[in-house]
């Protein structure tokens, strides 16, 4: 029999079928009494007195049971029936538990904050976010790089450092390593570089016991140094996640209301200063020493936080700084010098809410560097453009298709959203009867375009070419700056002990002649340390060597110029290597200027 079309409701306190589902928010916070959740700290102390429990145990149908352990079987000694939902729903639901873990950074953790503009962006960028005094929820998430889900917080590795600012204008993902630089710049070394950062495929071995498919990598890609460095530093394993930095790495572009940009890199710099762990400490702390460190900060309310502030540089300058100074804004192996385009604040962020389930808010927090409200730009960084593509994509395979429906990486926008998305596996939020296509029945708003793509994004015109960078002279000018002028020798000798303790798992000496001449073109002084330290004799610098994976512009010999010595025409590096050199914006007249140096102080003309 149909329901009565007069029927106005299907509950008794008048609630509609479709209103009945749990409250997110409330399921975040139940307890045994229901909204009544201990924290951890009180959950070890002698419990308080409280009412029965609210919270009932059932079946996922939402059936009460008796008891959990129980299970229906033909007698007392007989087997178990199929007919009994109760352990067939539970069992069925454990052999589920697991997600795919993240192919990188599948070790981390993370918290819940708040993040506010303490000096206004506006000259630079027409984001929301970045008027003064403006403020939005974030969601940050640390891990490492390179190790499984149960790997040591303590490994020597890259710390990942995301933030999701839920701007009043879509979320931005500022997916960011503790490191300025990372170990390559062409888009497809990187998960050749991460396999190598793997167990072995014969031995399932770590680095620990095995490090020759690490140095193997790293003894033919020596654009790698910059990194390698920092990572044999005191910087390679930072004291937790609070006493660490982060760095956007890769050059975006910032674009104000006259449609005017530059190029930026943001920098996060921690309000508790930096710490580092020794090698020989590291064996002495917890697997979970991080995740316990951040847990507990925040629970005790000693609550972490971070200053954001950027880097700027015009159009013109990153032309200058290439042509002048070999600094290339696309390549994830160089920096900005901070004396020549120095750091400006525009904002900090507080952690101050720890997870309530570390597998709803933590695990399942997906970060997107393609995730930018107007205002925010990519550039043409080859290995940001890759991962503008890959990380949505791995989201859609590890989460879901609709991984943006759960509450952790949902949007909180003042406008209700709209698009044509629908359907697809547990769709959720599905957008109500609204025809899914562009309508007259049931129109859907629009706004007006804020930022002229063409004026921003124009000015690369060219044939299609197959592109692989080449080792150059300048590759070397910032690890050989970091060697002599930022560390002391107290550092130089750590690192030496670090990197000769490593290299002493690896089972090739050929590799470790090729990467000691790497070091050698970096610093004499790195090569001739290592040397005693490992007792193995280095090649005399690159000059005479081939590498397999990049092409070499300082050989002396032509025929060792080119990547895996290839006899048919080469992949290019071109004149520039990849960098805007002089003439790459001649179509744009820009009137901003990097850091607030513009004719009216600002940044902007008058």
């Amino acid at each position: 029999m149909a329901p009565s079309a007069t029927a106005t409701s299907a509950a008794p306190d008048g609630r509609k079928n479709g209103d009945l589902y749990r409250d997110y928010v409330d399921d975040r916070s139940a307890g045994s009494q229901g909204n009544q959740r201990l924290s951890i700290i009180s959950r070890h102390l002698d419990p308080p007195a409280h009412a029965p429990p609210d919270t009932v145990y059932t079946t996922s149908n939402g059936v009460p049971m008796p008891h959990p352990y129980e299970s229906q079987r033909c007698g007392e000694n007989g087997p178990l029936l199929l007919q009994d939902f109760h352990l067939i729903d539970l069992l069925s639901h454990f052999d589920r538990e697991r997600i795919p873990e993240r192919v990188v950074h599948a070790k981390g953790s993370g918290a819940h904050g708040y993040y506010k503009t303490t000096a206004s962006a506006e000259d630079l960028s027409i984001a929301d976010v970045f008027q003064a005094g403006k403020t939005c929820p974030v969601t940050v998430r640390f891990s490492t790089v390179g190790g499984e889900s149960g790997s040591h917080d303590c490994a020597r590795d890259p710390r990942g450092f995301s933030v999701k600012f839920r701007t009043d204008e879509g979320n931005w993902d500022m997916v960011a390593n503790n490191t300025p630089v990372f170990f390559l710049r062409d888009a497809a070394k990187f998960p050749h570089f991460i396999h190598t950062q793997k167990r072995d495929p014969a031995t399932h071995l770590t680095h620990a016991d095995d490090s020759t498919m690490f140095w193997d990598y790293l003894s033919q890609n020596p654009e790698s140094i910059h990194q390698v460095m920092i990572l044999m530093g005191d910087r390679g394993i930072p004291d937790g996640y609070r006493f660490m930095h982060g760095y956007s790495g890769h050059t975006m572009k910032l674009v104000n209301k006259n449609g005017d940009w530059v190029y930026a890199q943001f920098h996060m710099k921690s309000k508790q200063g930096t710490k580092f762990i020794t090698q020989a400490d590291s064996a002495s702390k917890s697997p979970d020493y991080s995740q316990k460190d951040l847990f507990f900060a925040i629970e005790n309310g000693d609550f972490p936080a971070w200053d954001l502030s950027v880097q700027t540089m015009t159009p013109k300058q990153a032309e200058e700084v290439w042509e002048k100074q070999k600094i290339n804004v696309f390549d994830l192996t160089h920096i900005w010098p901070q004396g020549q385009f120095p750091l400006r604040k525009i904002g900090e962020f507080v952690l101050n809410e720890n997870a309530k389930n570390y597998f709803a808010e933590i695990e399942q927090v997906a970060y997107n560097p393609s995730h930018m409200p107007p205002g925010i730009e990519p550039s043409a960084d080859p290995v940001l453009q890759s991962r503008l593509f890959s990380y949505p994509d791995t989201h859609r395979h590890r989460i879901g298709v609709n991984y943006q429906q759960l509450p952790v990486n949902a949007a909180r926008t003042p406008y209700r959203m709209g698009n044509f998305q629908r359907d697809g596996g547990m769709s959720f939020y599905n957008q109500g009867s609204r025809p899914n296509y562009l309508s007259s029945i049931e129109p859907i708003s629009f706004r007006d375009r804020s930022v002229d793509l063409d004026k921003l994004h124009g000015h690369f015109t060219g044939q299609a070419i197959s592109f692989l960078s080449e080792i150059r002279p300048e590759d070397f000018n910032a690890p050989r700056a970091l060697w002599e002028r930022v560390w002391d020798e107290a550092a130089r000798e750590r690192f030496i002990g670090n990197i000769s303790g490593h290299m002493g798992n690896c089972k090739k000496e050929e590799i470790l002649r090729r990467q000691i001449g790497i070091f050698r073109e970096v610093s004499d002084d790195i090569a001739t340390r290592l040397e005693k330290a490992t007792g193995i004799k280095g090649y005399d610098g690159i000059s005479n060597l081939r590498f397999n994976g990049t092409h070499n512009g300082m050989a002396k010999d032509k025929s060792l110029s080119t990547a895996n010595g290839a006899k048919s025409k080469p992949s290019w590096p071109g004149v520039n290597n990849g960098a805007p050199g002089a003439g790459t914006h001649k179509s744009l007249h820009t009137g901003i200027h990097a850091n607030g140096n513009g004719a009216n102080g600002n940044g902007v003309h008058a």
